[in-house]
């Protein structure tokens, strides 16, 4: 089994109504392996960050299985980082920096030891870097799943449109589907996506849970209602990689088995939001997340008896 994750090893400096944090660790493919490595290893990562990336936090990641063979470090340059506030709702916000640093002449190498590759995870990136990687794997994975947000929509969409043709399963949030297809109902969005490529479309509603489409088939998986939401940053990636680190491990790709997928992933994102950036992933034990997955069951079981 090989899974590759592709995204952004990065700073944050996050703002919510419940509190405020200095520089921490994010970007997507950070979440991404952190979440994901509870359930598969290895985790053959790709990235770039700058020399004032700490060499501990990778060092933590190869601990817990990841690779970091395909993470390029450019010592003189600095790290991607990205600043911003949360509104009440928490899932509103304002961007109040974005500095791209090394991202922005980042040209990704996929390392020869990386081609055994079943599982591709391309966490939210321009779309040519995601589309360079695709085309790189010499023998096409099992299951490509890929991340994107609305600022690639407005400033890259041939792009996004190309590489969703290549792509297997495609996850958005409900406000980014809207914007793709053009519908508001997102039934009809799904179909309208579906058409550009994807077989598989998985759109996030927040704290209101998680859509599947496949065909005709749809499956929705409640968020776990939380006392304390602390910092929604990396929630989506954290998912992502509980799918994903799910549909690894088991290597079944079949619809059913995307459902659990989505429950694991929802799961592991209830743990992201509870301390800023990292923290609470690092923290927790397999114990933990089987506790956590039981209370989701619980939470959509239901009998029911028609007279």
């Amino acid at each position: 089994m090989s899974l590759v994750v592709v995204g952004s090893m990065a700073f944050d400096a996050i703002e919510t109504p419940f509190g405020k944090s200095d520089k921490i660790i994010g970007g997507a493919a950070t979440y991404i392996a952190w979440s994901a490595s509870n359930f598969a290893q290895p985790i053959k990562q790709i990235s770039v960050v700058g020399g004032d990336f700490p060499k501990e936090e990778l060092q933590m990641l190869e601990a817990r299985g990841v690779v970091t063979e395909g993470v390029e470090i450019k010592e003189n340059e600095k790290s991607f980082f990205w600043s911003g506030r949360y509104h009440l709702d928490m899932n509103t916000r304002d961007t109040l920096d974005t500095q791209l640093n090394v991202l922005a002449n980042f040209n990704p190498v996929v390392p020869d030891s990386y081609q055994d590759c079943e599982f591709l995870m391309l966490g939210n990136l321009v779309p040519a870097v995601q589309n360079a990687v695709i085309e790189q794997m010499k023998n096409k994975p099992k299951l490509v799943v890929l991340d994107t947000m609305n600022f690639w929509m407005e400033i890259a969409m041939p792009d996004l449109e190309n590489v969703l043709k290549k792509v297997d399963v495609l996850m958005v949030n409900d406000s980014e589907a809207r914007q793709l297809s053009g519908q508001y109902s997102l039934v009809k969005a799904a179909k309208v996506i579906m058409n550009m490529g994807p077989k598989y479309l998985i759109i996030k509603k927040g704290e209101h849970g998680a859509l599947l489409f496949h065909g005709d088939q749809v499956f929705f998986a409640p968020a776990l209602p939380l006392e304390d939401v602390f910092d929604p940053t990396g929630a989506g990636d954290t998912f992502a990689g509980g799918f994903i680190g799910h549909i690894a491990k088991t290597k079944d790709i079949s619809f059913e088995n995307m459902k659990t997928a989505i429950i694991v992933g929802s799961a592991m994102a209830s743990f992201c939001v509870e301390k800023f950036g990292t923290t609470r992933l690092k923290e927790i034990s397999k114990e933990d997340i089987d506790a956590r997955i039981q209370q989701f069951v619980q939470l959509v079981n239901f009998d029911i008896e028609l007279v």
